[in-house]
């Protein structure tokens, strides 16, 4: 147990990561948060924000970070499609385990049915949702060509805005870093906005 605590404030402190294992631990990881289901738990928008924020004081470089990690992400989901598209039914009669709890699917699920394909999109920014999106699309048996195109609009625009964020912020305000954990909620919370907006608006119908 005390290893798992062990891994997990690690696995928190994103500028650690980034010190540590630079290129390879963020393309990891995003490739792990959207195309492995046990990686839902993983700090996916702090860390890209945060790789911003050093791509702008030139430790990354922003034009490597940008076009490596959309292909992380794009290659994520792809994995995560497949994965569902294979198993298919089986996992929603997968039993819960440490790093696998069905009702993140089940919720995956329910907010597929109702958005449709544009939830690829939507699901890229808010958190567990981006893990079972392509999973739930290939279960749906999506046709791939139909599924491609919204993975690589929304891998584009999750992974470009995080990042971009986090430069911008540095370079206007370069003392922003010591209060990056303000910052990166802040974040997360607008770009989970147009999700929740979305959601809302389907609730109003009903």
């Amino acid at each position: 147990m005390d290893f798992i605590h062990s891994i997990l404030h690690r696995l928190g402190d994103v500028e650690g990561i980034i010190r540590w294992g630079g290129y390879f631990a963020l393309a990891g990881i995003v490739f792990s948060e959207t195309g492995l289901m046990v990686g839902f738990f993983l700090p996916g928008d702090s860390l890209l924000v945060t790789a911003g924020l050093f791509a702008a004081k030139g430790v990354l470089n922003i034009a490597v970070l940008i076009p490596l990690l959309i292909c992380c992400a794009v290659a994520g989901n792809a994995t995560g499609y497949l994965i569902g598209r294979t198993i298919g039914p089986r996992l929603f009669r997968k039993e819960d385990s440490l790093l696998f709890k069905k009702r993140h699917l089940l919720k995956t699920q329910q907010f597929y049915e109702k958005h449709g394909g544009k939830t690829i999109i939507l699901a890229q920014f808010i958190p567990i949702l981006r893990t079972f999106a392509p999973v739930v699309a290939g279960v749906a048996q999506m046709k791939y060509r139909k599924f491609f195109s919204f993975n690589v609009v929304g891998a584009v625009c999750w992974i470009a805005s995080m990042l971009l964020i986090g430069y911008a912020l540095m370079k206007v305000f370069p003392g922003v870093e010591k209060h990056i954990n303000v910052v990166i909620l802040i974040v997360i919370f607008v770009s989970m906005l147009p999700g929740i907006i979305e959601f809302a608006r389907a609730k109003m119908k009903h």
